[in-house]
């Protein structure tokens, strides 16, 4: 199937990664239940406990067959508490040479799809297999129409997965053979179209490739799911990306959880912009230390859309494979919005930047204003590539009206798809918190 997305944005930054990879062992990792909608942790270990690579840390207290492990061996240096003794975070400091949790390797052609959910879930896997709607953990228990994995990312500065997965075709295609025994519908396995493919994707078995051109969030899996097999009420369709399958590869190829993933540091105050192997749950400090320029910077576990706001001193996202660095928004250009700007982006065409749409630009995370009026423009319908009402379902989500977010199309998106109606929204609204309070709600209501 090849589908064109007419609809979108494309935003050039600077300091797009090299194709440079760099081996890089951290001295801590950590688990962060915060990156899990909809979890409610129960804690298996204390400070000063060591664990190995696959040993359970905590499980879900509502589904706890729904676990999670160490991703590298070592001890439990810290575990962080918020307000109301919220769990913030698992530290654990990395031994100098890794033990594993021995699972035993398999093959998935003669497991039966329970016993191939029960090492998913025994080995703390899972959790890389989320559904829509509501982007939560999948539930073992329900049989998805469709499985989808975006192969491409068209974020800004986002990671090659072409270049994440090179080399790696063997493992790749082991765990789609594993994915695809948890649905009696298809695994749709979609490429751009813009761009040549690695003939990891473009050779793949067992799955439906499709092919998709467009300007973001043609990559995003909301879009893919839209276009391809839109969800109604009451279907569930699970999704994961490339390195998500690969870890399951490894899994039943060498029966032990190696949670090893390459990850890009991208970003205009990056020095050195590359890639580091790594694992999940990395120091921020271990990629960016000596790395970035002087001055204030903000850094983004994931991209400058989507990504989770977090300190040097904080710890790569569980769903990440890009850290990004831009200057801090917070220098005010006097008369800026009366003065020709040559240095600036704006969809709008304030400044000079769409007599240019090929350069890239060094943007920080000022929003140029404060909160407005809440009114309809049309502004949003020109990056939002679903026949939705976007202005219309975010009015319902900030008023919790369930019947007009059912009537509107809440099953069939999610925060991210509404990234670029928050970054051109004139009105400065938080736009991606008020979805997410909207899908909390249905998932409350309705589930």
């Amino acid at each position: 199937m090849t589908i064109k997305i007419k609809k979108g944005l494309n935003i050039k930054l600077l300091g797009e990664a090299e194709k440079t990879l760099v081996d890089l062992k951290a001295k801590k990792y950590a688990i962060k239940p915060t990156d899990f909608i909809g979890v409610f942790p129960k804690l298996l270990v204390k400070e000063g406990d060591t664990v190995k690579a696959g040993t359970p840390l905590f499980f879900d207290k509502y589904r706890e067959n729904i676990q999670f492990t160490a991703p590298v061996s070592g001890t439990v240096v810290e575990i962080k508490r918020g307000a109301k003794r919220l769990l913030l975070e698992i530290v654990i400091e990395a031994d100098e040479v890794f033990a594993y949790e021995d699972f035993g390797s398999a093959n998935p052609a003669e497991l039966s799809r329970e016993e191939i959910v029960e090492k998913l879930l025994t080995t703390g896997v899972w959790p890389f297999i989320r559904q829509r709607p509501y982007s939560v953990i999948a539930n073992p228990e329900d049989n998805p129409k469709a499985i989808f994995v975006s192969a491409f990312d068209s974020s800004p500065l986002a990671a090659d997965n072409d270049y994440l997965v090179h080399g790696h075709g063997e493992e790749f295609q082991l765990g789609l053979d594993v994915i695809e025994k948890l649905t009696s519908g298809k695994v749709h396995l979609n490429v751009s179209g813009d761009d040549a493919s690695s003939k990891v994707f473009t050779n793949s078995k067992g799955v439906q490739i499709n092919e998709i051109s467009g300007p973001h969030p043609a990559g995003n899996v909301g879009t893919q799911i839209y276009n391809i097999d839109p969800i109604n009420k009451g279907d569930i369709v699970w999704y994961l990306y490339p390195q998500d399958v690969l870890m399951i590869g490894r899994l039943f190829k060498d029966g032990k959880l190696d949670a090893s993933k390459v990850v890009a540091l991208a970003g205009s105050e990056v020095l050195k912009p590359r890639y580091y192997k790594t694992y999940v749950g990395a120091s921020i400090e271990a990629f960016t230390n000596q790395n970035v320029k002087e001055g204030d910077k903000r850094f983004i576990s994931g991209n400058v859309l989507t990504g989770d706001r977090v300190e040097q001193g904080g710890y790569l996202g569980y769903y990440h494979s890009l850290v990004t660095v831009i200057p801090e928004g917070n220098k005010h250009d006097f008369f800026g919005w009366l003065l020709p700007q040559f240095k600036k982006y704006s969809f709008y065409r304030t400044n000079v930047s769409w007599l240019m749409p090929n350069k890239k630009y060094q943007l920080n995370s000022n929003i140029n204003g404060g909160e407005r009026a809440f009114v309809i423009t049309g502004q949003y319908e020109k990056v939002f590539p679903f026949d939705i009402y976007p202005m219309q379902l975010i009015k319902a989500a900030m008023i919790e009206d369930i019947d007009a977010l059912e009537n509107l199309g809440i099953y069939e998106i999610d925060d991210e798809d509404f990234a670029l109606c928050e970054y051109i929204c004139p009105s400065k609204i938080n736009i991606q918190s008020i979805i997410r309070s909207g899908l909390d709600l249905m998932r409350k209501e309705m589930s």
